[in-house]
């Protein structure tokens, strides 16, 4: 097994297209779709896509479960899903072509009982892989320490670890030490609690994370693209200007990204460029001008200290 993925709160996203979208007023929806997703499930799908092979778990609720099992068996994904009774909540992302803009409606999620957790735990032991992703929200009654303890077991069996998640799930998470984390710059100024103004501040803020043991800190930044960080180098990942369909997944496609360089042992460089390609494929919707456009990533050396301009 190369890589296994935890979505403990995955959820089927609906995106529904609504030119000109106005709250507050009466809106008429253009286009509906609904996939199964949550960002452990969208990091296993992609991985899946390039040929690894993958397992994924967490929970699902059982009365609507057939949307990820069909996913899982249409990408050859081991399904180690715990079900629980119910329904697996649904995400609305509200898509505005006309002014390019996502709206995101997230439900809270099933609560596991404790019986439902310790099966989910048996699951993850039972799973053997190189590589482990952790990734996104908690349902309620989860605690935010649960990623740190899982971290700390699989380290423990020589896994490697990487965490994407926020809030508190996340300042705990890192107390364990995974070996990549991928927050977004807002996330980690919350993490932090200061701005982060410039590029230069961003690399040193990534650095406090490595200096308690994380060996790479991916800062994804939106347009401006993504700062990859280790204890002696920092890329700065540029993509080139396009036509963005959704901006749903595309951090999850980062994070697939990441893992799958360190599976094939690339540089850093190599990680930045081949992350920001998995996100761009993500973000254009894998349209035919994708694979041109990824020519076009721009990889630059951030030289210790100084801010390149933005």
């Amino acid at each position: 097994m190369d890589v296994a993925t935890l979505t403990l709160n995955p959820a089927i996203d609906r995106t529904v297209t609504i030119p000109r979208f106005a709250a507050g007023a009466v809106n008429r929806v253009e286009t509906s779709h609904d996939r199964a997703g949550g960002k452990g499930v969208n990091v296993a799908a992609a991985l899946a896509r390039e040929g690894f092979h993958t397992a994924a778990t967490g929970f699902l609720g059982s009365d609507n479960a057939a949307i990820f099992e069909a996913l899982f068996e249409e990408q050859k994904i081991e399904d180690h899903f715990i079900r629980c009774p119910g329904l697996t909540r649904v995400g609305i992302k509200i898509v505005d072509p006309a002014h390019k803009t996502t709206t995101d409606i997230n439900f809270p999620g099933l609560t596991p009982s404790p019986e439902e957790l310790a099966r989910l735990r048996q699951a993850i032991s039972a799973i053997q892989c190189q590589w482990w992703v952790l990734a996104g929200s908690l349902p309620p009654g989860v605690p935010a320490s649960i990623y740190r303890g899982v971290i700390a077991s699989l380290k423990s069996r020589g896994a490697r670890v990487a965490l994407d998640a926020s809030g508190q799930a996340l300042r705990e998470g890192i107390e364990a030490a995974p070996h990549l984390v991928k927050p977004n710059v807002h996330e980690l100024r919350a993490l932090l609690g200061r701005p982060l103004e410039d590029t230069g501040a961003i690399v040193g803020a990534a650095r406090e994370l490595i200096a308690l043991g994380i060996e790479t800190v991916v800062v994804s930044m939106g347009a401006e693209g993504a700062l990859f960080v280790t204890a002696d180098a920092a890329i700065l990942a540029r993509p080139p200007s396009v036509e963005i369909g959704s901006t749903a997944g595309a951090g999850d496609a980062m994070v697939a990204g990441c893992v799958a360089a360190r599976l094939r042992s690339l540089p850093l460089a190599g990680c930045a460029r081949l992350a920001t390609a998995f996100s761009l494929r993500t973000l254009m919707q894998f349209q035919a001008g994708a694979d041109a456009a990824i020519h076009r990533i721009a990889i630059e050396t951030v030289p210790s200290g100084v801010s390149p301009a933005r």
